[in-house]
């Protein structure tokens, strides 16, 4: 059944990317609208699913040794992993050398409507301490819910054994079975939106015409997240006495999922799913890593911010020296593990990093409509790197 659902997924991909060819206004409309319905309908079942799995992990593991082995092994290999893929994309930037974009371009942008973050960065990071219960789970703040999650699963853990206590977790519990059925039953009409998701893209990106230095800088960010995808991340898998091609074959499913939905708290339903299943990862190890590493494990994110905050600053005609661009690269690695959380988190990160430091962002306008195509290549190697951790910290778990 499973090598059945790859084909038809496959198959329902080539038929998005003939329609997405056609270039028919109407077909490209409707399949916008349906792929717009399936992202939604899978952010719906992500913010409940991460608020149940950290709080009925956290019940079942309390405040134990245990908890504290997972923690760190999760928190050591994504900082790891995090930093890898900076320097690797630190590198690649100075191998391939991006040239500057036209002033007259920038300038031109300039002028255009460039969105803006809604806050700065030092909002965003004030914005994952909770004044509210209720608004964090309103407003998918998955920061914010985290730390709510935590101090609610280890309430819960350090409870005496009692009725109400057994009431509360098996009551959690049911819900969270109801959530993975309705999961299920999404996965099951997935082919309809992966037809969509592709017809999305194909249609985008034969809407953009990029420049030879913005190519060079496209080339720098997608061939970064590939090495790190097929190359540096098996390497950590190797180490750790893991099969990256098992590992791979197992998630393939959630790294679709991602690459289309370009959401990896909309896939994580689906890679906890593809974890335990496929892989045999142990559900207190899945169901608490996972959603930690859907926030706070972004390779591909931390990359990103690098990478075009020094072809915006060296845009700006900013001296790139090394040290400048080392501090950089730490800067990119903590502001990826605080991402907020928010749509296009990344792109806003470094817009709000890039107006902090009196930079000039039009050019951030051009690089606007080619960013669609750029997240989906990194949240595919998120998702992928989330689910490398995962298997990593199972196998130290055992050991």
């Amino acid at each position: 059944m499973n090598k059945k659902q790859i084909f038809i997924w496959l198959g329902a991909l080539v038929v998005g990317v003939v329609l997405g060819l056609l270039h028919i206004g109407v077909i490209d409309t409707v399949m916008n609208y349906v792929a717009t319905i399936y992202t939604r309908l899978f952010r719906l079942l992500a913010v409940p699913t991460i608020v149940l799995a950290v709080i009925t992990t956290l019940a079942s593991l309390g405040g134990g040794k245990e908890l504290g082995k997972i923690f760190r092994t999760s928190l050591t290999y994504t900082l790891l992993t995090t930093f890898t893929a900076a320097a690797l994309g630190l590198g690649l930037y100075l191998l391939i050398k991006p040239g500057n974009i036209p002033a007259s371009a920038i300038a031109a942008e300039k002028s255009a409507n460039v969105p803006m973050a809604d806050a700065s960065y030092a909002d965003q990071v004030m914005s994952v301490i909770p004044d509210n219960m209720v608004r964090p789970l309103l407003e998918g703040n998955v920061l914010a819910l985290l730390l709510i999650c935590f101090a609610v699963g280890i309430a819960i853990s350090r409870m005496p054994e009692s009725r109400p206590k057994e009431i509360i977790v098996n009551g959690l519990a049911g819900i969270q079975e109801i959530l993975f059925t309705l999961i299920r039953w999404l996965i099951a009409v997935l082919p309809i939106g992966i037809v969509a998701f592709a017809a999305q893209l194909i249609a985008e990106a034969g809407a953009g015409v990029m420049a030879d230095s913005l190519g060079k800088y496209v080339a720098v960010i997608i061939s970064g997240n590939l090495l790190q995808m097929f190359v540096v991340l098996p390497i950590f898998l190797l180490v750790a006495g893991l099969n990256p091609i098992k590992t791979f074959s197992g998630m393939m499913p959630a790294v679709l999922m991602a690459f289309f939905t370009k959401s990896s708290a909309a896939t994580l339903p689906v890679t906890m799913e593809n974890a335990e299943q496929r892989l045999g990862v142990e559900r207190k190890v899945s169901r608490f890593v996972l959603p930690l590493c859907t926030t706070i494990n972004m390779n591909g994110c931390a990359a990103f911010i690098l990478c075009t905050s020094l072809f915006v600053m060296q845009n700006n005609g900013m001296e790139l020296s090394w040290t400048t661009m080392i501090l950089w690269l730490f800067i990119s690695v903590i502001s990826a593990v605080g991402n907020a959380g928010v749509p296009m988190g990344c792109y806003f990160l470094t817009l709000s990093l890039m107006s902090g430091i009196g930079a000039n962002i039009g050019i951030m306008g051009i690089i606007l409509p080619i960013y669609t195509i750029i997240d989906m290549v990194e949240t595919s190697e998120n998702v992928w790197s989330d689910s490398c951790v995962c298997a990593i910290t199972n196998k130290k778990l055992q050991q």
